[in-house]
């Protein structure tokens, strides 16, 4: 019960403050599109945005390291895919993909899945910190690009009874394309979209264009709705386009072999975990899905 309200505390601290950071703007009456650049006006909330997220991440370690008895390996195969998940934006940045075609999202919604949303949070926020760092993407937008990929790994274990209803959880299918492969691939279709389509928030309410497709102070909201639904159609579409199917091609090419090589690892931490449960260990749920 204590970890399963933590881990409320912790979804909604991530949540809430995420979402104020984005959408403040939006109630600030005075902010006018295109007073000044949107690197400029986001530029100041940077340091107190990136204590917050690096708060969040340790609180999250912080619960990882104390509720689970596997722990240390966990963190330690965390370490691995965030590096790799960087090393993997390093190259994307090298040799640039079409549109907004990211390999790095495919390992972040396989870690939440399979690993549970707070260790799918720290795999999104941290992958986007280390490989921020290493390829000297450091800027205003980067706490934005934190909570929503972090998001991205917290919202995977959503998908869980879903897969159920099609698979029972103890059959392991040797199907390649399997109903929770497939479910995977349209999940990761849709955050494809919705991550453009929320980072493109983080400075629409700034940028001056053309009137229909502008933000003012005043809108209502059906009118700011329309005005940015134009605007995504007009700039971020054909970009997010190449993003979702990159995240779908993806994901139907290497989402099984990867997904089982996930839940090998989840099931030797918990086999090792239960046997020393057996042997006198203290006793805790062996199930990390279960926990998560």
């Amino acid at each position: 019960m204590r970890s399963r309200l933590l881990s409320i505390a912790i979804y909604l601290a991530a949540g809430a403050s995420g979402l104020l950071a984005l959408l403040y703007p939006f109630f600030q009456p005075a902010l006018q599109a295109g007073a000044a650049a949107p690197g400029q006006l986001r530029a100041g909330e940077m340091p107190m945005l990136m204590t917050l997220l690096l708060g969040l991440c340790v609180v999250v370690l912080l619960a990882e390291a104390q509720g689970q008895a596997l722990s240390t390996r966990l963190v330690a195969l965390l370490g691995v895919l965030v590096a790799l998940n960087s090393a993997l934006r390093f190259l994307e940045t090298a040799i640039p993909g079409p549109g907004g075609f990211s390999p790095v999202f495919f390992l972040i919604i396989l870690t939440g899945y399979v690993f549970g949303g707070r260790v799918g949070f720290l795999m999104g926020a941290l992958t986007m910190l280390v490989s921020a760092l290493v390829t000297g993407g450091v800027g205003p937008w980067l706490p934005g690009q934190m909570f929503t990929a972090g998001w991205v790994g917290m919202s995977t274990p959503l998908l869980r009874p879903l897969v159920r209803f099609f698979r029972p959880r103890s059959a392991m299918p040797a199907s390649h394309l399997t109903p929770e492969v497939l479910i995977l691939a349209v999940f990761s279709v849709g955050w494809g979209f919705l991550y453009g389509g929320l980072m493109n928030l983080w400075e629409w309410p700034f940028i001056a264009g053309p009137q229909a497709q502008s933000w003012q102070a005043g809108l209502s909201l059906l009118d700011g709705l329309q005005r940015y639904a134009v605007f995504y159609l007009v700039t971020s579409l054909a970009w997010d386009l190449a993003a979702a199917a990159g995240n779908l091609l993806l994901m139907l090419a290497f989402g099984a072999p990867a997904l089982r090589a996930l839940l090998r690892f989840r099931q030797r931490f918990t086999f090792s975990y239960a046997r020393t449960a057996e042997q006198g260990g203290v006793g805790r749920p062996a199930s990390l899905v279960e926990q998560a």
